[in-house]
């Protein structure tokens, strides 16, 4: 009970020092403040990317392999896949009725070209050819209308599911379900726009939502089939036994072909690890910068907290002596001064926290989803009352250890 009301009278003392010094505390805290900021921005801006790339890959599957005639990421001589065969169409075929029963396996192949709806026109959109299998392999869904179906790849119907900035920009709240557009000179009419899926385009990938999808046999047919260069997507059974799914889909692949054993693949295997694993080499660089620049601005800080410190030990040495000669301990004493560096590294972490608020906004607004947490505040005032409790110890534990006796003849 003493102990409590000990540290009760020392947090009050603490507290009437800071009140008394209010400009002094507020100029030491801008070492702390702008540390904070870094803190707080730079976890923000972490959980950002995590979202944003959660959002971007959610198209891709974590139990579909793409096969393409280069790795998503180049990591060797680029030369080397440059002279790669590309993929074709009876590569597509063929891969399609080896896997029968096995995986489910849809070719895609892409162009650009105007689309136009009365007066509106986009310029050099991606179109994706495609077929009825794509909502399967990525799970990305109709949100008004129905997707491709196989009657309108087999007979090359001129149909197109149109994604939701397509929607956005050419019918605004008009219903685009059965509108015809002009896909470069040729109208297509549209069966479906697909639901919201995100954008890749911060790590290099495509925007789903910019995308509109035609049967894979009429892009052929209508926008020609020379240099046109072909990926497959192939969904395992399950994602436990991916990597052996993956040692058969190599297999199939060379045996199509027709790869002798000492060659080298011609081909790629991409799958959502590999995103994984440059999206950790990102984040691994931006957690690294951030700390750098906190680890800076924190030490920064904590310097002239401790400086101030020593300074407020020095003005109030005949205090201390005075407190000392009626009985107060070491302990006491050590703890005032510690709450009082404490406190205003505390008052200079909810400040940093405040800024912050507002330089998440632009995040939000400008670069990418991005929002304070709980967690993240709660992380970051810890951190400035460590900074407060490392930076005040030294002088605390100077202030402890004065002689009444010449702390009281201290002029």
């Amino acid at each position: 009970m003493r102990t409590i009301q000990q540290n009760i009278e020392a947090l009050r003392i603490a507290l009437n020092a800071i009140i008394a010094n209010k400009t002094k505390g507020i100029l030491t805290t801008l070492g702390i403040v702008i540390g904070i900021m870094a803190v707080v921005t730079t976890m923000t801006a972490a959980n950002g990317l995590a979202n944003n790339f959660k959002e971007s890959i959610s198209a891709i599957g974590s139990d579909v392999l793409y096969v393409s005639r280069m790795p998503w990421i180049i990591t060797g001589n680029f030369f080397e896949y440059r002279n790669r065969p590309r993929l074709t169409y009876k590569d597509c075929e063929n891969l399609e009725q080896r896997m029968k029963g096995k995986g489910i396996v849809n070719p895609t192949t892409g162009t650009n070209r105007n689309v136009k709806y009365k007066s509106t026109v986009m310029e050099q959109t991606p179109i994706v050819g495609t077929t009825e299998t794509q909502i399967i392999v990525t799970e990305g869904f109709p949100e008004y209308g129905r997707f491709l179906t196989a009657i309108d790849v087999n007979y090359k119907k001129r149909v197109c599911v149109i994604g939701s900035e397509i929607k956005e920009r050419l019918f605004k709240n008009v219903d685009a379900v059965n509108k015809d557009i002009k896909i470069g000179w040729h109208t297509f009419r549209i069966v479906g726009v697909m639901e919201k899926q995100g954008s890749a385009g911060f790590f290099g990938g495509p925007n789903f939502d910019n995308q509109i999808f035609i049967p894979i046999t009429a892009l052929m047919k209508y926008f020609g089939t020379s240099n046109r260069g072909y990926s497959i997507a192939v969904k395992s059974p399950s994602h436990e036994n991916l990597a052996d799914f993956e040692y058969e889909l190599i297999g199939e692949m060379r045996n199509i072909r027709k790869l002798k054993p000492t060659e080298k693949d011609n081909f790629s295997i991409n799958s959502m690890d590999s995103l994984m694993d440059m999206y950790n080499n990102i984040m691994g660089v931006i957690v690294l910068i951030g700390l750098a620049i906190t680890g800076i601005s924190l030490f920064v800080g904590g310097i002239g907290v401790m400086n101030i410190m020593f300074v407020s030990v020095t003005e109030r040495t005949k205090e201390i002596g005075i407190r000392k000669a009626i009985g107060a301990r070491k302990k006491v004493i050590l703890t005032q001064f510690l709450f009082e560096s404490s406190i205003i590294c505390l008052i200079g972490g909810i400040i940093g926290v405040i800024i912050s608020f507002g330089v998440a906004e632009l995040i939000d607004k400008m670069v990418m989803p991005a929002s304070i947490s709980l967690p993240i505040v709660f992380v970051a005032l810890m951190i400035g009352i460590l900074t407060g409790v490392v930076s005040g110890f030294i002088p605390a534990l100077r202030a402890s250890r004065l002689n009444p006796i010449d702390a009281l003849r201290y002029e």
